[in-house]
């Protein structure tokens, strides 16, 4: 980490693993001793704010849009090509109540398939405000970047790619992205031009098979990983499988302590506490510095 910019990404293939927890205490961690920019990419359900109890007083608030919605004008649609319209969107989105093309904009995806099918000047892709970015300066100094998508709202992979390009105007030697969990859109645009990933998963079976899933996409991409085991000592079988299948890859654990729920609940970042966990997270934070040659 001497003179190029950074990008890690934290990612789990399933949800629930820890992966806000590590991301929160890493950001607070390097910021003693770097600029850094900490990213929250899990647009559908951002909480890192949470986990740095950085909820209120956002800098700047700004509504984007990353999705199109089509506006019907029935005055250029005669019943019979409304009909075709309706056969042509696969989403299911259109339909003519009383001989008259609708929408429903819950199924709608935005593909804009019916402005091209329909009639020329009957049906017209306009953009929509469907989420929001938030930027600001917490007390651990360092700048946080959170987005989200509005409820019922689509365009996730474009709204982290927003997010991204925020976050690169602003000045820092390492971007720290929490990554939604899974494989969709928004895991692919966190991953995107991304330096190092670190993967969380925890010991059980589905845990497992997600992490191989999501491998799959850094190995797309040639990204270099390392692994955390969260909750390890909750199926120490597995766990000593999972770290074994790692390696060298291997980077530490957390043990599981139903006390980082209290925590979270009182809005008490982890390295606020005197838990456990805060230690394990300095031992791998000291074992990350090495791989990074800080």
């Amino acid at each position: 980490m001497r003179d190029e910019k950074l990008k890690l990404v934290i990612a789990s293939g399933k949800g629930g693993v820890g992966k806000s927890m590590l991301s929160s205490a890493l950001a607070m961690l390097f910021a003693k001793d770097f600029k850094i920019v900490a990213v929250d990419c899990d647009v559908d359900a951002p909480n890192l704010a949470i986990w740095l109890n950085e909820i209120e007083n956002w800098n700047k608030v700004e509504k984007i849009s990353v999705s199109e919605k089509p506006v019907i004008n029935n005055s250029e649609l005669t019943q019979k090509e409304a009909k075709f319209c309706v056969e042509k969107c696969k989403f299911n989105a259109l339909e003519v109540k009383k001989g008259k093309l609708k929408l429903n904009p819950f199924l709608c995806e935005g593909c804009g398939a019916c402005e091209i099918f329909c009639p020329s000047g009957a049906v017209k892709m306009k953009p929509v405000k469907n989420g929001e970015i938030k930027t600001k300066k917490t007390k651990y100094n360092f700048t946080l970047v959170s987005g989200q998508l509005y409820p019922g709202e689509t365009g996730s992979g474009k709204m982290v790619t927003k997010i991204k390009w925020r976050a690169e105007k602003l000045k820092g030697k390492l971007m720290l992205i929490d990554s939604a969990p899974g494989t969709g859109c928004p895991v692919i645009a966190s991953l995107q031009d991304a330096n190092f990933a670190i993967l969380v998963t925890e010991p059980t079976p589905s845990g497992f098979s997600d992490l191989k899933r999501v491998l799959e996409v850094v190995n797309h991409f040639k990204i270099s990983w390392r692994l955390v085991i969260n909750k390890w000592d909750i199926n120490s079988p597995l766990s000593n499988k999972i770290e074994k299948w790692a390696g060298k890859k291997f980077l530490g654990k957390i043990s599981y302590d139903k006390k980082i729920f209290k925590a979270i609940a009182n809005l008490t970042p982890i390295l606020e506490t005197n838990l456990n966990v805060k230690k394990e997270i300095i031992q791998i934070f000291n074992k990350l510095k090495i791989n990074f040659k800080c």
